[in-house]
Formats: structure tokens, C-alpha cells, sequence
């Protein structure tokens, strides 16, 4: 019998822009890209319609990561649904930082629907980044 501690696997939630990062992990998925099973998409129409309080809902009911996905700047379907997202994850950083919560497990990134080896790189650095970091400090779990 092995006495290994078992290696972390973290929770990840991914809102992703239906258009965009989504139509990515689509990509990824059929251009067969390997990248790892922790992150839980939720597809949203646009990245400006993810509010911060979905974020740290996530955040304090267990995930371990949240990772928000939208159009390149300049690409947005909504025109400026993403210049919307940068703004409220940019405050949201700010408050993490200012209550002492780590913001770098908050991550946001864009990704056009072509780029499904981009996709499949940022969940695997992303994934590696929360590994490192270890399991988030609220233990409100929940099963995800």
C-alpha cells in the first residue's frame, strides 16, 4: 500500500463567451487538444454578462480557480461586452487584493473561436498555476 499523498486536483469554473472562448474549447475538442478535465465551463453569451459576484460565489463555495473567456478586444459580437468584462475582473481583482484574497486565481483571457490550441494551452497553465497555489482556503464545498 502506498502512503503518497494524493496530488491536488483543483476546481476550476470557466465562464466563456458563447461566441469566442467557447466556440474554442469546441476547437480544442475536435482538433483533439489534450488539456486537463478540471475546469467546469459555463457558457454565457457574452463575457460582459459574467458579474463579479458569479465569480466570487464560485470562489467561496470551493472553486479552486475561475477562469472568465471572451472575444479579442475590437472583436466583442456585443461591441464592448469584453471592454466590459476587463473593467469589472480589473475591480474585482482590486477588491481580492484589498481583503487579502489571492486575485491570481482569477483569471481573464481572450480567446477567438480559431484559437483552439490557444484554449487548450491557457487551461493547462491555468490549471498548473491553481496546482501550485493548492486548494482555496473556503472549505464552503460544494460538489462541482
Amino acid at each position: 500500500m502506498d502512503n503518497k499523498p494524493e496530488k491536488f486536483e483543483p476546481a476550476i469554473i470557466g465562464f466563456f463567451c458563447n461566441w469566442c472562448t467557447a466556440t474554442a474549447a469546441d476547437l480544442a475538442g475536435t482538433s483533439r487538444y489534450q488539456y486537463p478535465a478540471n475546469v467546469r465551463p459555463i457558457r454565457v453569451m457574452c463575457s460582459g454578462s459574467v458579474d463579479p459576484v458569479y465569480v466570487l460565489r464560485a470562489l467561496l463555495y470551493g472553486a479552486d480557480g475561475v477562469i472568465i473567456g471572451g472575444c479579442t478586444p475590437g472583436d466583442c459580437h456585443y461591441i464592448s461586452g469584453n471592454f466590459k468584462a476587463r473593467r469589472r475582473i480589473a475591480a474585482l481583482k482590486v477588491i481580492l487584493k484589498t481583503l487579502g484574497l489571492d486575485d491570481e486565481r482569477v483569471l481573464i483571457k481572450w480567446i477567438s473561436a480559431a484559437q483552439g490550441r490557444k484554449f487548450a494551452d491557457t487551461m493547462i497553465e491555468f490549471t498548473e498555476v491553481i496546482r501550485e497555489k493548492g486548494p482555496n482556503k473556503f472549505n464552503k464545498k460544494w460538489d462541482i
